[in-house]
Parts: structure tokens; C-alpha cells; sequence
């Protein structure tokens, strides 16, 4: 399989979209009313949830097509940039894949009923354990902050590139 020099649409598409879920995801979670033992989830967890799924399916799609369609790394940049792209790429991979995954179990650990956006219901990932509940909700917080500053470094890197180095490296993401 050969590496192309550019992303082609669908990797745009899955990129942009994840992008514009991620901005609505983080200030819908942020400003949910704090969860106590015994409260149902209301209707802005089942949308947080249903985001979060949505993150989690369209990542894991964009996951395959990266594997399947491979772009080249980009020549005109210095090793230590191209290695540091790759590391901050993967890690965001990693860090969106277990920040949904625990999110899911936070609410399965709860013991939970959530559906998909009101419309199908989502299988629970674990049974009912107020303690793994507690220690699951610390870890997705903890990842929700390290995916943050991550997507910051990302967003850093590639405004560098647009507006210190103009090398034109973001032309390859870009819409159109």
C-alpha cells in the first residue's frame, strides 16, 4: 500500500467532524449538573453519552481509514517535527478512544439505562459498582483534561505552521 501526500475527504470529513463533536462535547459536559448516587441521568447526559458514542464510532472509523489510507508525512518538515506530528497524532487517538470508552463505563458502572440520543438503547460495558463507578469517573476526568491539553498542543502545532513557518503543512487537512 502506497502512502498518498494528502488527506483525501473522508479523512477530512471523520477529522472535522470529531472536531465540531469535541467542541460541543467538552462545554456540554462541563456544565451538567454534578451527579450524586441515585440520580437518573436526565436529558443532558443522554446527549453527552450519545455524543461521546458518536465520538467514539466516528474515531475508530477515522482509526481504520488512517490504517487503510495512509498519507505520507510531510518531507519539507525537520525530523523531530514529523516524529513529535506522529506521537501527538497516536496519542490523540489513544486519549479520545479511552476517554469515551470510560465515560461509557462510568455511566454502566452507575448502572444506567442510556439510549442513543432517545432513540436506541446502549448496551452496558459493566454492572453496577458504585466504587468502580467512582474510580472509572477520576480516570475519564483525568483523561478528559490530558485529551484538552493535547488538542491545545495540536492546535498549537498546527497554528505554528500557519502563521510562523507558512510551509503550507496545514493545506493538506484543510476543507477543500
Amino acid at each position: 500500500m502506497t502512502a498518498r501526500l494528502h488527506y483525501g475527504t473522508p479523512a477530512k470529513i471523520f477529522h472535522w467532524l470529531i472536531v465540531a463533536l469535541l467542541a460541543v462535547q467538552y462545554p456540554l459536559g462541563w456544565l451538567m449538573p454534578d451527579l450524586h448516587r441515585g440520580m437518573t441521568p436526565g436529558a443532558a447526559m443522554t446527549f453527552h453519552v450519545s455524543i461521546g458514542i458518536s465520538i467514539l464510532v466516528l474515531t475508530v472509523l477515522r482509526l481504520v481509514w488512517r490504517l487503510t489510507h495512509p498519507v505520507a508525512p510531510e518531507s519539507s518538515l525537520p525530523a523531530w517535527q514529523r516524529l513529535s506530528s506522529e506521537a501527538v497524532h497516536w496519542l490523540l487517538y489513544a486519549l479520545v478512544l479511552a476517554t469515551t470508552l470510560s465515560g461509557w463505563l462510568f455511566a454502566s458502572f452507575r448502572g444506567w439505562s442510556i439510549s442513543f440520543f432517545y432513540l436506541v438503547p446502549l448496551p452496558m460495558l459493566a454492572s453496577d459498582n458504585a466504587a468502580a463507578g467512582r474510580t472509572i469517573d477520576g480516570l475519564h476526568q483525568t483523561m478528559e483534561w490530558a485529551l484538552l491539553i493535547t488538542i491545545g498542543i495540536h492546535i498549537a502545532a498546527a497554528l505554528a505552521h500557519i502563521l510562523i513557518y507558512r510551509d503550507r503543512v496545514m493545506q493538506r487537512m484543510l476543507p477543500g
